[in-house]
């Protein structure tokens, strides 16, 4: 069996694998999807995902970036296209149980257009 190793960006970077090859390039790998989670460049993110064969949603819950879920870093960059791609790679119940809904709106990202994706992905269509 084999076990995806946890990726994580952002200022503490923990990583405990077996070779030290593979922890630099997991390393580099989360450090480039939020890059490019934070320059709002979905092509980019596609094509890195495309390129090592990964789906977001089987590497979603290991991804952080600046201590924040991948989706609640686009919220604070703004980056309304990528997060709107992120939402659309999970799977609703995913979305409805994370609590992102309600996190946005308690930290003023009410009128944000990445709101009202994540609303109609959780199903919740206020």
């Amino acid at each position: 069996m084999r076990l995806l190793p946890t990726l994580f960006c952002g200022a503490a970077v923990t990583l405990s694998l077996l070779t030290a090859p593979v922890a630099v390039a997991d390393d580099q790998l989360a450090a480039s999807i939020c890059d490019y989670v934070a320059a709002d460049d979905k092509s980019r993110l596609r094509k890195v995902l495309s390129d090592y064969r990964l789906r977001l949603r089987n590497i979603y819950d290991g991804v952080v970036c600046d201590g924040e879920s991948m989706i609640r870093y686009a919220f604070k960059k703004e980056a309304a296209d990528v997060g709107e791609f992120i939402v659309k790679q999970l799977p609703g119940s995913s979305i409805s149980g994370s609590g992102d809904i309600d996190w946005a709106e308690s930290n003023g990202f009410s009128a944000s257009p990445l709101l009202a994706v994540l609303k109609s992905r959780a199903g919740d269509g206020d």
